[in-house]
Parts: C-alpha cells; sequence; structure tokens
C-alpha cells in the first residue's frame, strides 16, 4: 500500500461517498485549472476562518479576539479588498501571542476549552501557510485572483446545524470534519491528473491535512462529553455531505458536486 493510499483509507471509510469521476473528469481539464486554484486558495481561508471563528466563540476572551483578527487581516485583505502580496503576507504567518480560555463567572470554563483553542490554532496555522503556497503557484503561473462566489457546499450543511448548545458546537465540528475529509480526498483523486508540481503540492497537502477531520471529530465527541453517542449525527451529515458531493451541481468549486 502507497503512503497515498495509507492517508486515503480512513478518509474513504468516513466519506459515505467518492468523488464522481464526471467532477474528476472537469476537474484535470487545463482550462479550469485558474477556476480550481482561486477557489483552493479561497477555501483555505475560509478553513482557517472557521477555526478562528469556533474559538471565538468558544473558547478565548475579548481581549484575544483581537490577536486572530489582526493575525487574519492581511489575508482577509488580500483576498477580500485586493490588498497586500506576497511579500506582505510572509511577515504575517505567526502567531506571537497566547489566546487565553474563555472563563465563564459561575461555571468555569469549559472543560475542552484548551484542547479546542490548541487544535485549531494549529489548524490556522496550517491553512494560511497553505494559502500562501496557493498564491505562490498562482503568481508563479500567471493566474489572477479575480474573485470567485461562494459554492452551496459548506452552506447547505450549515442549514443542518441545531440551533441549540452545545449541540449547534458539535454539529459545526461534525461538518469541519467532512469538508476537512474531503478536501483531502480531493487532493488525492485530483494530484495523479496535474503536472508534477501540482502533484507533488497536492500530496504534500494531503499528508499534512490528513488529521484535521479526525481532530474535529475528537473535538465533537469531547464537546458532547463521556457516555453521549453522536454516532447519528456523524451518519446524519454523511448523507448530507454525500448528497451535495453527487448531486449535479451548474456550478463548478473545488467542493461543487457532479458538474452538469
Amino acid at each position: 500500500m502507497t503512503e497515498v493510499e495509507q492517508l486515503l483509507t480512513p478518509i474513504l471509510k468516513f466519506l459515505s461517498c467518492e468523488t464522481p469521476d464526471a467532477w474528476i473528469d472537469e476537474a484535470k481539464k487545463k482550462v479550469n485549472l485558474p477556476i480550481i486554484l482561486r477557489d483552493h486558495l479561497a477555501c483555505e481561508l475560509k478553513a482557517g476562518q472557521t477555526a478562528m471563528f469556533l474559538i471565538r466563540k468558544y473558547a478565548i476572551d475579548k481581549a484575544s479576539h483581537k490577536i486572530l483578527l489582526e493575525w487574519f487581516e492581511p489575508y482577509e485583505d488580500f483576498l477580500y479588498r485586493k490588498r497586500g502580496d506576497l511579500g506582505s503576507l510572509a511577515k504575517k504567518n505567526k502567531l506571537s501571542k497566547g489566546l487565553l480560555p474563555k472563563i465563564s463567572s459561575s461555571q468555569g470554563k469549559p472543560a475542552y476549552s484548551q484542547d479546542l483553542i490548541d487544535k485549531m490554532v494549529l489548524l490556522i496555522r496550517e491553512e494560511l501557510h497553505h494559502f500562501y503556497q496557493v498564491l505562490e503557484i498562482m503568481v508563479k503561473r500567471d493566474i489572477p485572483f479575480d474573485g470567485l462566489t461562494a459554492g452551496r457546499y459548506a452552506k447547505g450543511m450549515l442549514k443542518h446545524v441545531t440551533t441549540y448548545e452545545p449541540n449547534a458546537l458539535i454539529d459545526k465540528l461534525i461538518i469541519g470534519a467532512y469538508i476537512e475529509a474531503r478536501s483531502c480526498e480531493r487532493f488525492a483523486k485530483l494530484a495523479p491528473h496535474l503536472d508534477d508540481e501540482l502533484n507533488k503540492f497536492y500530496v504534500s497537502l494531503l499528508r499534512s491535512e490528513a488529521r484535521h477531520y479526525q481532530d474535529y471529530l475528537a473535538l465533537a465527541a469531547q464537546v458532547a462529553g463521556e457516555g453521549i453517542d453522536i454516532s447519528e449525527r456523524i451518519a446524519y451529515f454523511a448523507k448530507v455531505e454525500a448528497e451535495l458531493i453527487s448531486s449535479p451541481d451548474e456550478d463548478f468549486k473545488f467542493h461543487s458536486g457532479t458538474p452538469v
């Protein structure tokens, strides 16, 4: 078994379907490479923003909110406001200050706070580094980022999130697991159809991000608490995610469904 197969085996067991061949056929067309890279760039930032949202909402104090916002500002400036470049981003990919767990005066801090912070800060570091790497490739190939509309994928899962806590947080963590797992599956499926540089890059992403979905699942179980079974919610979102991936989709994106 190859290294890629070893990394992919548990991911494929977790996902309820594989990427349709029709998506691969569309994605490997050279004319669609700019779309893939632009959307991939946006996805890396969105993945980091999702992690930031979770620790801001559930684990840290207001002073630490500012630290996180400052960390993301140059990346968001580049993507949304067209300010900055590779040089300015290279200086910003570090978090120099600590993040403090949010403490409730009546109940104390949640037991999962520090684990949520630790796992999500590591994920943010990696996602922003990958953002920079994708942008490097785009600049090298003279592919500008000229904007993309959001696809249906993440939104299609988020609309199923429970409205009360802690179940809402558990659902968001499960969704995070599926997004990360699907990303890895697509890195592996797409890599063999790309040129040597991109092939190596996508395999390297699979290596570094293969544990992300497991971190999300571990946190979901931790938030639920000992003795609470979350397998039904995992199975529920497995069906939702698979439907989004396998059903016809007119909007071709990195996480889109079967191309129409």
